[in-house]
């Protein structure tokens, strides 16, 4: 095989070579058990110092891409795929999106996982040190001017967005949620039991990271159906009042409302009613089963799953569902 290494690439050399390594195994040009040229061949064919490739193969080596034999030389070490996921933040219904990705890949694909926490710094330190490391990149993006910027550098084939369609490109690769008509549609199937209640408000936390079309289409719904509504962004002014329904995307504000309703008697689904965002194992066994809006966070991860698996190229939509329990 032979590599492209750029002398006035930004890219460090080294880094080079490990890319163009992992690439031809990317595009099963090199395979498993395949002998790499040895580091005096390319430090002579390419003008390139020992350290240099040395460095290059440790950095293979350290990642179980290639393995060395004494008095032989490197060789791919086997069919083993490497993969980045990056989450958001690691919440209950993302470790349903999880098991459900590791649940649906071969035994030779090794996840490493990373969080960003909404902090651009994490974001871009996560992604620039990652470059050329992986077979595949499935990435959570969310809300920062500079995301398009440190994503413009990932070669599409290799890139996958999840979750939140924001920064995307036509040409990307996706498996995303809607948080806007499909969340108007969820809330209109749950008309007849919001007409038991004089007001729905939407709790709304500032420190929530929810995407603020949901608040949007909520307006929308209510306007179109006649509903009273008030939305409440500071938690400190979520009072839980005999005869509203509350939609919140925070399960701190489901905490707070079932604490409320203990203190004051009053009976969800009855006095009071709650519609939760994102699904998780525990709701339907939360005080007689909470209402949920949400997408199908097993369906997301399977189906980012495909992608490692297949080389085609992806770009779908998972539905968002209502679920109707006894808390509304």
């Amino acid at each position: 095989m032979t590599f492209d290494i750029n002398f006035n690439s930004d890219i460090p050399k080294y880094q080079q070579l490990v890319n163009a390594i992992n690439d031809a195994l990317a595009n099963n040009t090199l395979s498993s058990g395949d002998a790499l040229p040895s580091v005096n061949a390319i430090c002579n064919d390419y003008k390139l110092s020992r350290d240099t490739v040395f460095k290059a193969y440790t950095i293979l080596k350290d990642n179980g891409v290639v393995e060395s034999v004494p008095n032989k030389g490197y060789y791919v070490a086997n069919d083993t795929r490497k993969v980045l996921l990056v989450l958001d933040t690691f919440k209950a219904y993302k470790e349903v999106l999880y098991h459900a990705f590791i649940n649906n890949l071969p035994k030779k694909v090794i996840v490493d996982v990373q969080f960003h926490h909404y902090n651009i710094n994490n974001f871009k330190t996560i992604l620039n040190n990652s470059k050329g490391k992986y077979f595949k990149y499935v990435v959570m993006t969310f809300d920062h001017k500079e995301v398009p910027h440190v994503l413009s550098d990932f070669d599409n084939d290799k890139l996958l967005l999840i979750d939140w369609n924001v920064y995307s490109k036509a040409s990307n690769n996706y498996v995303f949620q809607d948080f806007g008509n499909a969340f108007l549609e969820a809330l209109a199937e749950a008309v007849v039991p919001f007409k038991k209640y004089k007001k729905l408000v939407f709790v709304y936390p500032t420190f929530t990271k929810h995407p603020t079309e949901s608040v949007t289409f909520f307006k929308q719904f209510c306007e179109s159906n006649k509903f009273k509504f008030k939305i409440v962004t500071d938690p400190s002014d979520f009072i839980v009042v005999k005869g509203e329904a509350y939609i919140s995307v925070s399960d701190r504000i489901l905490g707070t409302f079932l604490e409320q309703c203990r203190v004051n008697n009053f009976e969800p689904g009855t006095d009071v009613g709650f519609l939760s965002y994102n699904e998780t194992p525990t709701k339907k066994f939360i005080y007689k089963g909470i209402s949920v809006v949400s997408t199908d966070f097993n369906a997301l991860g399977a189906k980012a799953a495909e992608f490692i698996n297949q080389e085609a190229s992806i770009q779908t939509y998972i539905p968002t569902k209502l679920i109707l329990r006894d808390s509304l």
